[in-house]
């Protein structure tokens, strides 16, 4: 997020380049962290997180529940999905290259 206010507000000041590499390199330091999680849930024997936000409701039997949970297959698909987003920022410098909002344009697909 912080990189989408950047390409955002300052798009003008640090121009094309500094839109699209601070918006990749965000991303790409998202996907090495997913990376990591994804190491350590699959190879160094670490356990699933579960995170509780906030208790929405409770009955006679039931819990609600809002909050996160990081297991293996959120793991894998926080890696997956970054990867994804990754490429296509690098894809986006050439595709959008004569655009005219073209820091705009990073800043929202961050």
């Amino acid at each position: 997020l912080f990189a989408a206010v950047v390409a955002g507000l300052f798009g003008n000041r640090i121009g094309r380049a500094g839109a699209h590499w601070a918006t990749i390199i965000a991303v790409g330091l998202s996907f090495v962290l997913s990376t990591l999680v994804l190491k350590h849930l699959f190879f160094d024997g670490g356990e699933a997180h579960n995170l509780t936000v906030y208790t929405w409701a409770v009955t006679d039997g039931l819990k609600m529940e809002i909050g996160f949970l990081v297991d293996r297959l959120t793991a894998l698909m926080m890696v997956v999905v970054t990867f994804v987003s990754l490429m296509v920022h690098i894809y986006t410098i050439g595709y959008m290259h004569d655009d005219p909002g073209y820091q705009r344009f990073f800043s929202f697909i961050s």
